[in-house]
């Protein structure tokens, strides 16, 4: 039996994608006050743009949907800690996560934080085809399963 093909991210081609991710941000003329991870996918992509359009102030929402490998819940959920929606009151927000896979999670993301400000705008690195949301920005599509570099290696566990 032939292993499935999948779109393979290193840690080398991540850094070209949230450059040229960033640079498409930047273009468009958008400036966020603040970058809102989508953790635990869109942490490091997030910190990655944040750092490269000089935002300082980020932010994480915990999101749970993928159980394994093509598995899901029937529903994403947020987890706590809850983001402090406060502080986001106003302000131009970039939401920034690994992958528009169904687009459920982000979606879900996206109509939340719009309760609390008006410009709320998102980017991926992925988009699949399947994605009930176009996210704003993104750096490539694909129909097929992603590794991407800060997920594919096991479990560190002690012995």
């Amino acid at each position: 039996m032939t292993e499935p093909a999948r779109e393979v991210l290193t840690w080398e081609t991540f850094g070209t994608a949230s450059r040229e991710l960033t640079t498409e941000i930047v273009e468009s003329g958008f400036v966020p006050d603040i970058v809102i991870a989508i953790a635990r996918g869109g942490l490091i992509p997030a910190g990655a743009i944040a750092y490269a359009m000089g935002v300082k102030a980020s932010g994480t929402l915990n999101v749970e949907f993928y159980s394994d490998i093509e598995e899901t819940l029937p529903d994403p959920v947020v987890l706590e800690p809850l983001l402090d929606t406060d502080a986001i009151v106003g302000k131009r927000l970039l939401v920034v996560d690994d992958v528009a896979d169904s687009g459920r999670t982000l979606a879900l993301v996206v109509d939340l934080l719009k309760k609390h400000t008006d410009e709320v705008k998102s980017a991926v690195i992925y988009t699949k085809p399947r994605s009930i949301v176009s996210p704003d920005f993104s750096w490539r599509e694909t129909d097929l399963w992603i590794n991407f570099p800060w997920s594919t290696l096991p479990v560190i566990t002690r012995p």
